[in-house]
């Protein structure tokens, strides 16, 4: 990817939320309904990212949340030997103050952020040349 280069976003519709589960835990039915979904063990934590609406209430022992994410979708696919996708994308949004949680798949990225900054963060990436749909 050459610096020049642009890319297209789309906002998701929904809120998500990024969890983090206790060490060890097993999956919960709950973190992989919907269309947007992400799980991650790392040594000493399980994260998931999910729905707002995914995400039990009363919260069970031992899960920490902090939600009110919005998602982007950059469109790929990308081929693993491209450099440079996610810091097209985020040098705008680092410039902006915008904050954000990255995930990345086989084919693209995703990039979170909380959804009182989603103007801020579309109106920074539109100023870097990407265009943004569904914000």
């Amino acid at each position: 990817m050459t610096r020049s280069a642009h890319l297209t976003l789309s906002v998701l519709d929904g809120e998500f939320t990024v969890a983090q589960l206790p060490p060890g835990s097993p999956l919960p039915g709950w973190a992989t309904d919907g269309d947007l979904w992400a799980v991650v063990g790392a040594p000493g934590e399980v994260s998931v990212v999910t729905a707002t609406r995914n995400v039990p209430d009363p919260l069970p022992d031992g899960l920490r949340v902090e939600g009110g994410w919005a998602a982007l979708r950059l469109h790929g696919p990308f081929p693993f030997h491209l450099t440079g996708i996610l810091a097209a994308v985020l040098n705008p949004l680092r410039d902006a103050g915008v904050g954000i949680f990255a995930l990345s798949t086989f084919d693209t990225d995703y990039v979170l952020v909380k959804a009182g900054r989603l103007s801020d963060a579309v109106s920074a990436l539109r100023a870097a040349g990407h265009a943004v749909g569904g914000a």
